[in-house]
């Protein structure tokens, strides 16, 4: 928000500048703010775009025409201290550069503590919910194909029967093997990539690590557990699900 306003600011007082510079050469009012606003409706021709502009779509056209796209948030703090965000700070006596310095060092702070909470918390739910309630539902479904086993593998019943009765119990019961077995290699992997991050003694490296090591650790565990959270028999599941998130009340 301080940002937003800084450059509503900034603009605002060019926008008048420019315009008491025409009118003072003797320009008619009217003609001035109409000349000055034409000049910046083409310059802001880059930036404007009538389609979603949180969608892919956009991401695409914006690296078509050239204007950044980065969407690490450690990288893109940096364009802080850039000359021209400096410049605007500063002309609107909003923040100084080394102002702004500090407010960075911050950012990167404040990125660092969260994404680590996270990854923790995640790491939790993980090993202390997640593979637990997986795999107690597993073993209620080997305890069905079992069962389903004992009683079609009888004298009245076929073999084969009794394999084409339980093949989805069965083919659940080895995703949540292969799936719990995953998320908690990827748990290790992930405390494993917070202590080499932890070590790095520069805060702007040590979020860029984060980024770009840490996160993305948390978004496969993520992609496991929405799998599972698909199979697992609803009562079993201690986590609220996205249609209860979604119609709670």
């Amino acid at each position: 928000m301080i940002a937003l306003n800084a450059a509503m600011a900034e603009a605002l007082t060019s926008f008048k500048e420019r315009v008491d510079a025409k009118i003072n050469a003797g320009e008619n009012k009217v003609a001035a703010i109409l000349e000055v606003l034409k000049a910046d409706i083409k310059t802001c021709k880059p930036i404007r775009f009538d389609g979603n502009g949180y969608s892919e779509e956009w991401v695409l056209e914006a690296a078509r025409r050239g204007l950044d796209v980065e969407k690490s948030c450690p990288v893109i703090f940096e364009h802080y201290l850039d000359e021209s965000s400096i410049r605007m700070f500063e002309s609107t006596k909003v923040m100084t550069a080394k102002e702004l310095a500090a407010r960075n060092e911050v950012k990167w702070e404040m990125y660092v503590k969260t994404v680590q909470i996270e990854a923790r918390v995640l790491g939790d739910m993980a090993m202390n919910h997640i593979i637990p309630v997986s795999t107690h539902y597993q073993s209620q479904l080997i305890k069905n194909v079992q069962g389903m086993n004992d009683i079609f593998s009888s004298a009245l019943f076929s073999t084969e029967k009794a394999s084409r009765l339980s093949a989805r119990n069965l083919k659940l019961i080895e995703e949540i093997a292969e799936r719990t077995e995953t998320i908690e290699r990827l748990v290790e992997e992930l405390t494993d990539a917070r202590r080499v991050a932890n070590r790095i003694q520069d805060i702007h490296q040590r979020a860029i690590a984060y980024h770009d090591t840490v996160c993305p650790k948390m978004e496969l565990i993520r992609d496991e557990t929405d799998h599972l959270e698909m199979i697992v028999e609803d009562g079993l599941w201690t986590l609220p699900k996205y249609r209860e998130l979604l119609f709670i009340r």
